[in-house]
Protein backbone atom coordinates (compact mmCIF):
# COMPACT_ATOMS: atom_id res chain seq x y z
CA UNK A 1 0.00 0.00 0.00
CA UNK A 2 1.25 3.52 -1.02
CA UNK A 3 0.18 7.09 0.14
CA UNK A 4 2.17 10.18 -1.68
CA UNK A 5 2.63 13.81 0.56
CA UNK A 6 2.77 16.49 -1.05
CA UNK A 7 4.70 19.02 1.36
CA UNK A 8 6.25 16.23 3.82
CA UNK A 9 8.86 18.66 4.84
CA UNK A 10 6.35 20.42 6.98
CA UNK A 11 4.89 19.94 10.07
CA UNK A 12 1.78 18.40 9.03
CA UNK A 13 3.54 16.05 6.90
CA UNK A 14 5.97 14.93 8.93
CA UNK A 15 3.27 13.79 11.44
CA UNK A 16 1.04 12.45 9.06
CA UNK A 17 4.15 10.61 7.39
CA UNK A 18 4.78 9.23 10.46
CA UNK A 19 0.82 7.57 10.97
CA UNK A 20 0.86 6.38 7.69
CA UNK A 21 3.87 4.28 8.71
CA UNK A 22 2.35 3.09 11.86
CA UNK A 23 0.00 1.91 9.41
CA UNK A 24 1.37 -0.01 7.08
CA UNK A 25 1.61 2.32 4.12
CA UNK A 26 4.99 2.93 2.03
CA UNK A 27 5.13 6.71 2.09
CA UNK A 28 6.38 8.78 -0.96
CA UNK A 29 6.66 11.86 0.55
CA UNK A 30 7.51 14.93 -1.94
CA UNK A 31 9.11 18.04 -1.41
CA UNK A 32 10.68 21.05 -2.78
CA UNK A 33 14.17 20.41 -0.49
CA UNK A 34 14.41 17.02 -1.89
CA UNK A 35 12.57 15.81 -4.95
CA UNK A 36 13.79 17.64 -7.47
CA UNK A 37 11.69 15.21 -10.16
CA UNK A 38 8.92 15.66 -8.75
CA UNK A 39 7.17 19.28 -8.86
CA UNK A 40 3.63 19.55 -7.77
CA UNK A 41 2.77 22.75 -10.28
CA UNK A 42 4.01 20.88 -13.31
CA UNK A 43 1.09 18.06 -14.93
CA UNK A 44 3.96 16.09 -16.49
CA UNK A 45 5.72 15.07 -13.04
CA UNK A 46 2.59 14.70 -11.50
CA UNK A 47 1.32 12.67 -13.69
CA UNK A 48 4.09 10.44 -13.98
CA UNK A 49 4.19 9.85 -10.13
CA UNK A 50 0.74 8.76 -9.82
CA UNK A 51 0.86 6.63 -12.87
CA UNK A 52 4.15 4.92 -11.19
CA UNK A 53 2.84 4.42 -7.75
CA UNK A 54 -0.87 4.41 -8.04
CA UNK A 55 -1.46 5.43 -4.73
CA UNK A 56 -4.26 4.78 -2.34
CA UNK A 57 -3.95 8.17 -1.02
CA UNK A 58 -2.52 11.22 -1.97
CA UNK A 59 -2.39 14.08 0.11
CA UNK A 60 -1.79 17.45 -0.59
CA UNK A 61 0.05 19.53 2.31
CA UNK A 62 2.02 22.05 0.17
CA UNK A 63 1.65 25.63 0.58
CA UNK A 64 3.48 28.88 1.77
CA UNK A 65 1.68 29.16 4.63
CA UNK A 66 1.45 33.58 4.40
CA UNK A 67 -1.40 35.54 3.22
CA UNK A 68 0.85 38.20 2.20
CA UNK A 69 0.16 39.22 -1.47
CA UNK A 70 3.66 38.56 -2.34
CA UNK A 71 3.37 34.94 -2.65
CA UNK A 72 0.35 35.06 -5.04
CA UNK A 73 2.30 33.60 -7.94
CA UNK A 74 3.67 31.25 -5.39
CA UNK A 75 0.34 29.90 -3.57
CA UNK A 76 -1.54 30.10 -7.02
CA UNK A 77 0.96 27.54 -8.20
CA UNK A 78 0.97 25.42 -5.24
CA UNK A 79 -1.86 25.09 -3.91
CA UNK A 80 -4.45 26.18 -7.01
CA UNK A 81 -2.75 24.68 -9.74
CA UNK A 82 -1.27 21.60 -7.66
CA UNK A 83 -4.43 20.78 -6.76
CA UNK A 84 -5.97 20.58 -10.73
CA UNK A 85 -3.00 18.60 -11.49
CA UNK A 86 -3.08 16.02 -9.01
CA UNK A 87 -6.78 15.69 -9.33
CA UNK A 88 -6.87 15.09 -12.97
CA UNK A 89 -3.30 12.80 -12.53
CA UNK A 90 -5.51 10.82 -10.51
CA UNK A 91 -8.46 10.64 -13.33
CA UNK A 92 -6.66 9.79 -15.96
CA UNK A 93 -3.82 7.29 -14.03
CA UNK A 94 -5.51 5.91 -10.53
CA UNK A 95 -9.35 6.66 -10.39
CA UNK A 96 -9.77 4.29 -7.17
CA UNK A 97 -6.99 6.87 -5.36
CA UNK A 98 -8.48 8.85 -2.14
CA UNK A 99 -6.98 12.49 -2.48
CA UNK A 100 -7.21 14.67 0.21
CA UNK A 101 -6.60 19.14 -0.11
CA UNK A 102 -5.76 20.86 2.81
CA UNK A 103 -7.95 24.02 3.33
CA UNK A 104 -8.20 27.27 5.75
CA UNK A 105 -10.75 28.27 8.24
CA UNK A 106 -8.77 31.92 6.66
CA UNK A 107 -10.83 31.39 3.40
CA UNK A 108 -14.32 31.91 5.34
CA UNK A 109 -16.61 35.36 5.82
CA UNK A 110 -15.37 35.51 9.42
CA UNK A 111 -17.70 37.60 11.66
CA UNK A 112 -16.46 36.68 14.62
CA UNK A 113 -18.69 33.66 15.44
CA UNK A 114 -17.51 30.07 14.82
CA UNK A 115 -17.04 29.35 11.59
CA UNK A 116 -19.50 26.19 9.76
CA UNK A 117 -18.27 24.31 6.69
CA UNK A 118 -21.32 25.80 4.89
CA UNK A 119 -20.50 29.42 5.87
CA UNK A 120 -19.17 31.49 2.51
CA UNK A 121 -16.39 31.73 1.56
CA UNK A 122 -14.35 35.48 1.51
CA UNK A 123 -11.55 36.23 -0.73
CA UNK A 124 -9.58 38.14 1.92
CA UNK A 125 -5.96 37.92 0.54
CA UNK A 126 -3.61 35.75 -1.79
CA UNK A 127 -3.82 33.09 -0.16
CA UNK A 128 -7.34 32.57 0.35
CA UNK A 129 -8.13 32.85 -3.35
CA UNK A 130 -6.11 29.72 -4.14
CA UNK A 131 -7.49 27.86 -1.08
CA UNK A 132 -11.22 28.73 -2.73
CA UNK A 133 -10.25 27.77 -6.14
CA UNK A 134 -8.62 24.21 -4.81
CA UNK A 135 -12.24 23.58 -2.90
CA UNK A 136 -13.95 24.21 -6.33
CA UNK A 137 -11.57 21.98 -8.16
CA UNK A 138 -12.18 19.32 -5.85
CA UNK A 139 -15.85 19.47 -5.88
CA UNK A 140 -15.91 19.45 -9.68
CA UNK A 141 -13.28 16.53 -10.07
CA UNK A 142 -15.55 14.81 -7.31
CA UNK A 143 -18.33 15.15 -9.58
CA UNK A 144 -16.68 13.24 -12.08
CA UNK A 145 -16.13 10.10 -9.45
CA UNK A 146 -12.85 11.28 -7.73
CA UNK A 147 -13.02 10.86 -3.71
CA UNK A 148 -11.73 13.76 -3.04
CA UNK A 149 -11.80 15.14 0.61
CA UNK A 150 -10.97 18.96 2.12
CA UNK A 151 -10.43 19.23 5.61
CA UNK A 152 -10.30 22.95 6.59
CA UNK A 153 -7.53 23.68 9.41
CA UNK A 154 -7.38 26.14 11.68
CA UNK A 155 -4.65 27.42 13.90
CA UNK A 156 -2.34 23.80 15.34
CA UNK A 157 1.07 23.84 16.43
CA UNK A 158 3.50 21.64 17.41
CA UNK A 159 7.31 21.51 18.79
CA UNK A 160 8.06 21.68 14.59
CA UNK A 161 6.92 24.80 14.12
CA UNK A 162 9.30 27.88 13.01
CA UNK A 163 9.11 30.99 14.46
CA UNK A 164 7.77 32.44 11.56
CA UNK A 165 4.34 31.38 14.09
CA UNK A 166 3.73 33.84 17.27
CA UNK A 167 2.97 30.35 18.67
CA UNK A 168 6.43 28.63 18.54
CA UNK A 169 7.98 32.86 18.85
CA UNK A 170 6.36 33.19 22.56
CA UNK A 171 7.40 29.49 23.71
CA UNK A 172 11.44 30.06 22.39
CA UNK A 173 11.47 33.23 23.42
CA UNK A 174 10.22 31.90 27.06
CA UNK A 175 12.37 28.95 27.11
CA UNK A 176 15.23 31.86 26.59
CA UNK A 177 14.18 34.61 29.19
CA UNK A 178 14.10 31.22 31.71
CA UNK A 179 18.18 31.41 31.18
CA UNK A 180 19.06 34.98 30.99
CA UNK A 181 18.02 36.40 27.94
CA UNK A 182 16.57 40.31 28.89
CA UNK A 183 14.72 40.42 25.33
CA UNK A 184 11.19 42.11 25.41
CA UNK A 185 8.64 40.54 22.56
CA UNK A 186 7.24 42.49 20.30
CA UNK A 187 2.93 41.45 19.58
CA UNK A 188 0.10 42.99 18.14
CA UNK A 189 -2.66 42.01 18.90
CA UNK A 190 -2.42 39.82 22.33
CA UNK A 191 -6.22 39.24 22.72
CA UNK A 192 -6.92 38.31 19.22
CA UNK A 193 -8.24 34.60 19.73
CA UNK A 194 -7.41 31.30 17.73
CA UNK A 195 -7.36 27.98 18.24
CA UNK A 196 -4.13 25.43 19.55
CA UNK A 197 -4.17 21.90 18.37
CA UNK A 198 -1.60 19.87 17.84
CA UNK A 199 -0.47 18.72 15.03
CA UNK A 200 -0.55 15.45 15.97
CA UNK A 201 -4.18 15.20 16.56
CA UNK A 202 -5.39 17.21 13.43
CA UNK A 203 -3.13 14.24 11.38
CA UNK A 204 -5.64 11.65 13.08
CA UNK A 205 -8.41 14.03 12.01
CA UNK A 206 -6.79 13.54 8.65
CA UNK A 207 -7.01 10.12 8.67
CA UNK A 208 -10.67 10.06 9.81
CA UNK A 209 -12.33 11.52 7.47
CA UNK A 210 -10.56 9.58 4.42
CA UNK A 211 -11.68 6.64 5.73
CA UNK A 212 -15.27 7.05 5.24
CA UNK A 213 -17.34 8.12 2.39
CA UNK A 214 -19.78 10.53 3.82
CA UNK A 215 -18.27 13.40 4.68
CA UNK A 216 -16.22 15.06 2.16
CA UNK A 217 -15.31 18.44 3.55
CA UNK A 218 -14.94 19.46 7.07
CA UNK A 219 -13.17 21.57 9.70
CA UNK A 220 -10.54 19.48 11.32
CA UNK A 221 -10.54 21.31 14.22
CA UNK A 222 -10.52 22.02 17.98
CA UNK A 223 -13.80 24.48 18.18
CA UNK A 224 -11.71 25.47 21.25
CA UNK A 225 -10.25 29.51 21.14
CA UNK A 226 -7.92 31.03 23.27
CA UNK A 227 -5.52 34.40 23.03
CA UNK A 228 -2.06 34.98 22.94
CA UNK A 229 -2.38 36.69 26.13
CA UNK A 230 -3.51 33.17 27.48
CA UNK A 231 -0.64 31.56 25.56
CA UNK A 232 1.57 33.77 26.99
CA UNK A 233 0.36 33.41 30.35
CA UNK A 234 0.84 29.29 29.88
CA UNK A 235 4.41 29.30 28.61
CA UNK A 236 5.95 32.09 31.26
CA UNK A 237 4.12 30.15 33.88
CA UNK A 238 5.83 26.97 33.02
CA UNK A 239 9.62 28.97 33.35
CA UNK A 240 8.30 31.28 36.68
CA UNK A 241 8.50 34.12 34.50
CA UNK A 242 5.93 37.29 34.27
CA UNK A 243 5.23 37.59 30.81
CA UNK A 244 4.32 41.43 31.04
CA UNK A 245 7.97 41.95 32.00
CA UNK A 246 9.10 40.87 28.50
CA UNK A 247 6.13 42.03 26.22
CA UNK A 248 6.09 45.49 24.28
CA UNK A 249 3.28 46.02 22.40
CA UNK A 250 4.01 46.15 18.20
CA UNK A 251 2.05 49.35 16.62
CA UNK A 252 2.57 48.08 13.30
CA UNK A 253 0.82 45.12 13.36
CA UNK A 254 -2.67 44.87 12.72
CA UNK A 255 -4.70 41.76 12.85
CA UNK A 256 -6.63 40.38 10.21
CA UNK A 257 -8.90 39.17 12.46
CA UNK A 258 -10.41 39.55 16.26
CA UNK A 259 -11.52 35.40 16.61
CA UNK A 260 -10.96 32.68 14.02
CA UNK A 261 -12.40 29.68 15.71
CA UNK A 262 -14.20 26.28 14.28
CA UNK A 263 -17.26 24.85 14.54
CA UNK A 264 -15.94 21.40 14.24
CA UNK A 265 -19.42 19.18 15.06
CA UNK A 266 -19.00 17.52 11.20
CA UNK A 267 -15.77 16.18 12.13
CA UNK A 268 -17.01 14.95 15.94
CA UNK A 269 -19.43 12.88 14.70
CA UNK A 270 -16.84 10.54 12.80
CA UNK A 271 -15.61 10.11 16.18
CA UNK A 272 -12.42 11.76 15.91
CA UNK A 273 -11.52 14.47 18.77
CA UNK A 274 -8.21 15.90 19.97
CA UNK A 275 -6.53 14.18 22.53
CA UNK A 276 -4.00 16.89 23.29
CA UNK A 277 -4.90 20.05 25.51
CA UNK A 278 -4.09 23.52 25.51
CA UNK A 279 -1.83 23.10 28.82
CA UNK A 280 -0.59 20.43 27.46
CA UNK A 281 0.37 21.76 24.12
CA UNK A 282 2.23 24.48 25.42
CA UNK A 283 4.37 21.81 27.50
CA UNK A 284 5.35 20.43 24.35
CA UNK A 285 6.40 23.61 22.92
CA UNK A 286 8.60 24.42 26.29
CA UNK A 287 10.21 20.73 26.02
Amino acid sequence: MKAIIFGASGQDGFYLSALLKEKGYNVVGITRQSNSLTEISDYTSVDELIKQHKPAFVFHLAANSTTSHEALFENHATIATGTLNILEAVKRNSPITKVFISGSGLQFKNDGNPIKETDPFEARDAYSVSRIQSVYAARYFRSLGIKAYVGYFFNHDSPLRTERHMTKRISEAAKRIAVGSNEKLAIGDIDAVKEYTYAGDIVRGIWAIVNQDKVFEANISSGEGYSIKEWLEQCFSLVSKDWQEYVVANPDFVSGHKQLVSDPTLIFSLGWRPEVSFEELAKLMMK
